[in-house]
């Protein structure tokens, strides 16, 4: 018989991977076709917002779902706007957004108490679904479809891309849209996990998502392969909060710190190894 504590492992692993494999997986659509994307923190963060504000204010889940991805969308495209039309730097232009989303939802929660109820939202199970499901779709997508390929060669070459006839910003406007929705989707599952939105809920959630996508290499299997991994130390640190490590009692601060810190000794183990789009960047 299956040991209780693994279970509740196993099962926190997959609830706190899947709103990482969803933004993630919206973060390589953009950064394969060349555009940096540091903003998937606040992308999933006016998500979650949104999902709750509207979501409270007409008890629809489905209207809640489709205005939290819809918004999430919009702040991709303003992404795009400001990278592919004004030329602005992505880390810059990803940081404003960031801080835009950040400020934004903290007035809303403040202003509007009643954004932390419960509020109507599908099953968080329908959500781990399409986080499984959207990996093998992804990776089939880039691997045979014209559409892949076009935004791995826009992605890889931009110049050479344009000498071929493809139109870079077209391609890179289109794949704004799909991180939109996708890190949306992970925002949705946030608010749908916990109930309701509370002031930074993402809690760096969208800059764990790049560094699994990175630490992925910018493909599905293996980002899908990293999201576990920080979803597992996640978990792990929640099951092991307040417990006697080796005769010691560590400080909740200590295990808060846990998946972060995972994070950053992965990355400095990898990144030099992962090569990224070689026009990630370029204009």
């Amino acid at each position: 018989m299956s040991d209780p504590w693994i279970i509740v492992l196993l099962t926190s692993t997959i609830a706190l991977s899947a709103p990482l494999v969803l933004a993630a997986l919206g973060g390589l659509f953009s950064e394969r076709s060349g555009v940096i994307n540091i903003a998937l923190e606040g992308t999933m963060l006016t998500s979650a917002c949104i999902t709750a504000l509207v979501g409270v204010q007409t008890g629809n889940a489905l209207i809640g779902l489709a205005a939290g991805v819809g918004s999430a969308v919009l702040m991709s495209l303003l992404h795009a706007l400001l990278t592919q039309a004004y030329n602005i730097d992505h880390i810059v232009s990803g940081m404003g957004i960031n801080a835009l989303a950040l400020g934004g939802t903290s007035f809303l929660s403040k202003t509007m108490p009643e954004l932390s109820e419960k509020t109507t939202a599908f099953k968080v199970d329908a959500y781990w679904w399409i986080a499984i499901l959207a990996v093998p779709l992804i990776a089939a997508y880039l691997r045979k479809t014209r559409g892949g390929n076009h935004l791995t060669a826009v992605g890889n070459d931009p110049d050479k891309s344009r000498q071929m006839g493809l139109d870079p910003v077209k391609i890179r406007y289109l794949a704004l849209i799909a991180t939109g929705v996708l890190a949306g989707l992970g925002g949705v599952l946030l608010v749908s996990n916990v109930g309701g939105f509370t002031d930074n809920m993402t809690a760096g959630k969208g800059y764990i998502a790049l560094a699994a996508l990175i630490l992925g290499g910018w493909k599905p299997w293996r980002t899908l392969g990293a999201c576990v991994l920080f979803g597992a130390f996640a978990a792990l640190q929640v099951s092991l909060q307040g417990e006697t490590i080796l005769g010691a009692n560590l400080p909740a601060e200590f295990w808060n710190a846990l998946p972060y810190v995972v994070t950053v000794v992965a990355l400095a183990g990898f990144l030099g190894r992962n090569r990224p789009p070689a026009g990630l960047g370029k204009p």
